[in-house]
């Protein structure tokens, strides 16, 4: 397995990190300080640096400092001893991304050498909210898996946005909804069907890790559900139905768009009736399962990034994701206002770098 870690980082103008540049460690680095300093802001620009997207908004001008015009993350990333220059820049909602100062040929093989997997305080719509978080972390992995995944869902999206048009500006009997439902067809089942890969590859790694942070004796379950036919002509033939309820709803009915992952604790639904921690405990488990994938799929260890990740945990969960992280080949990046907290046991003195986060400065400590 290829080792994979960010070495240093730059960050300019990004959020309320005005000036910023940090060394840090191949292993487990913790940020530490109080609420509303930066640590996230940080995470999040790392998570940027690797993927050329924010964890939290999809607005880019969002994460301009207030009263800048620009903002740029840089990191030198080392991959099996091999290095590589990376760069993120923005300015006026526009990215720029850059490996060695070429641009990539696309965003998504942007992403695909940097893997990064994050868990923060909104990932827990992953268990707890609507399917929306779900589908991206089945479309996340499907990338790997199935690189021609990414370009399925953009011309699925864009098929399901021109049928709802035609349905509304010229009616259920427009002549040409025939075809953008072809393409629906088309890109839909293959979308599902790299989506329904992509689950069956997390079983087994969320069954592992679960093992390990759960409550003994708790089982997790999950398994995709598809919202349309698996069959061309069924599908097909469900879309001409739904035509009419399509128009007045003014959004499709059916399609990958509302497909969902299921996931059942000790076997039942666990939105309804899991605890807090034991939604966070889930959603550890299909983090650290997603890193599994990754990694065979990549031959890298994806860098994991936490972001307040014990809070709400009781002793023994947060104890057991200790213990999961010492065992991590990971490099991780860890955001706590209580680092006395962070057990690291055994690992070794230059296996940890604490760093301290003040109105947006960052000092070695």
């Amino acid at each position: 397995m290829r080792r994979l870690a960010v070495e240093s980082l730059s960050i300019r103008g990004f959020r309320n990190l005005a000036r910023v540049d940090i060394a840090l460690g191949p292993r487990l680095n913790v940020l530490s300080g109080e609420n509303g300093q930066g640590k996230t802001n940080l995470v999040e620009a790392a998570y940027v640096l690797a993927t050329s997207r924010s964890f939290r908004t999809s607005k880019l001008t969002e994460l301009v400092m207030v009263g800048g015009a620009t903002a740029s993350v840089r990191g030198e990333v080392s991959e099996d001893g091999e290095r590589r220059d990376q760069s993120v820049g923005l300015r006026s909602g526009v990215r720029v991304a850059r490996i060695d100062g070429k641009r990539p040929a696309t965003l998504a093989a942007y992403a695909m050498r940097t893997p990064a997997v994050v868990f923060h305080p909104g990932a827990l719509a992953l268990s707890a909210g609507a399917g929306a978080e779900r589908r991206r972390l089945l479309d996340r992995v499907a990338l790997f898996l199935s690189p021609t995944s990414l370009a399925d869902s953009e011309s699925y999206g864009r098929a399901v946005r021109a049928r709802q048009r035609v349905l509304e500006e010229r009616g259920d009997a427009a002549r040409d909804l025939e075809d953008w439902e072809d393409l629906i067809v088309r890109h839909g089942l293959a979308l599902s069907e790299a989506r329904e890969r992509a689950c069956a590859s997390l079983i087994p790694a969320v069954t592992s890790a679960f093992a390990r942070l759960g409550a003994p004796g708790m089982t997790l379950e999950i398994a995709y559900r598809r919202s349309a036919p698996a069959d061309p002509e069924a599908f097909r033939l469900d879309l001409v139905a739904h035509r009419r309820r399509d128009r007045a709803r003014r959004a499709a009915s059916i399609g990958p768009h509302r497909d969902d992952l299921t996931i059942d604790l000790a076997g039942r639904p666990a939105r309804g009736m899991a605890s807090q921690g034991q939604h966070r405990a889930i959603v550890l488990a299909l983090k650290l399962a997603e890193i599994e994938v990754v990694a065979g799929t990549r031959d890298v260890r994806p860098m994991l990034l936490l972001d307040d990740v014990s809070s709400e945990l009781d002793r023994a969960r947060t104890a057991s994701l200790f213990a999961a992280l010492r065992q991590e080949e990971s490099q991780v990046l860890l955001t706590t206002t209580r680092p006395e907290l962070i057990d690291t046991g055994e690992l070794g003195a230059g296996d940890r770098r604490d760093f301290r986060v003040v109105g947006g400065q960052i000092t070695a400590m």
